[in-house]
């Protein structure tokens, strides 16, 4: 990456650990607050606790970094060499995250173009990666700025959740929409729609909807080159499962990044998650 130009993000995008280090990323971590106390998303002690306060009923949110976070992310990037930031982040429509990163780019010492990805995981993730690509190629602000909204155009993610109710209680799905997945036990299949949570299907049994998680993305994916990402939470075979059937039946694929969200994520859809993120070249 060229050292002029510096990219920021944060731990909902779950980027691959290699990822971050090849292109000397800074990450900047949510929180998730589990009994009064708060823990960084993307450890694996937050991973423990949410799974264990899942697991007994008791209350989870998560939180934005604080301002002064992304502040001292663009001091630390000024210091080492960047005349100029890309922060690239969360849908707003998920969460105060863009908003925490605009407050701070006001007064960081070096110009910050903060970015609202409309997406969430590594839909956020692949725009991040196609922001730093161009950045290490030897491109401006405004070029890394427009790849990575031109990836965030082409990339669609899909998830099905056993439950709407974590989503729900979040607040990230409304009470109407969360009527959606109750009736007869129905499996909802999800969408990121314009930076919010949508409901897309419902289908009757948990293997009938990853079936139709497969379709969609394959769908999606077409013939041509393409990036894909499976998410989940708890549901370890699942994804190895659908990442599987994905390389069999995608010609095009070029990498495919399997792994478990963090625990802000994980707060919000609960145990079960699978998701399919779909990036086309």
């Amino acid at each position: 990456m060229s050292r002029s130009l510096a990219i920021v993000t944060d731990s909902t995008a779950y980027l691959p650990p290699s990822a971050v280090a090849r292109h000397a990323l800074t990450v900047v971590p949510l929180t998730v607050v589990l009994g009064g106390a708060a823990y960084e998303d993307g450890t694996e002690d937050a991973a423990r606790r949410l799974e264990q306060a899942l697991q007994q009923r008791r209350p989870v949110t998560t939180s934005r970094p604080a301002p002064e976070a992304f502040a001292a992310a663009y001091r630390a990037a000024a210091n080492a060499g960047a005349a100029e930031v890309v922060s690239l982040h969360l849908s707003s429509e998920i969460s105060g995250t863009y908003d925490a990163a605009v407050v701070a780019a006001r007064r960081a010492p070096v110009p910050v173009s903060v970015v609202d990805s409309g997406m969430v995981a590594m839909a956020l993730g692949f725009s991040v990666l196609a922001a730093a690509e161009t950045a290490a190629a030897g491109g401006t602000t405004d070029d890394a700025v427009a790849a990575a909204v031109k990836r965030a155009e082409a990339t669609r993610a899909y998830f099905y959740v056993d439950t709407l109710e974590h989503l729900r209680r979040g607040g990230r799905i409304g009470a109407a929409q969360a009527l959606f997945g109750s009736a007869l036990a129905v499996k909802p299949l999800l969408r990121l729609s314009e930076g919010r949570v949508e409901p897309l299907e419902r289908v009757r049994t948990a293997s009938r909807a990853i079936a139709r998680l497969e379709e969609l993305a394959v769908a999606h994916a077409g013939s041509g080159p393409v990036d894909v990402a499976v998410h989940h939470l708890a549901a370890g075979e699942r994804a190895a499962q659908l990442a599987q059937r994905l390389r069999d039946r995608l010609p095009g694929l070029v990498d495919l990044h399997v792994s478990e969200v963090g625990a802000v994520l994980g707060a919000h859809t609960g145990p079960g998650l699978l998701g399919a993120v779909v990036a086309p070249h």
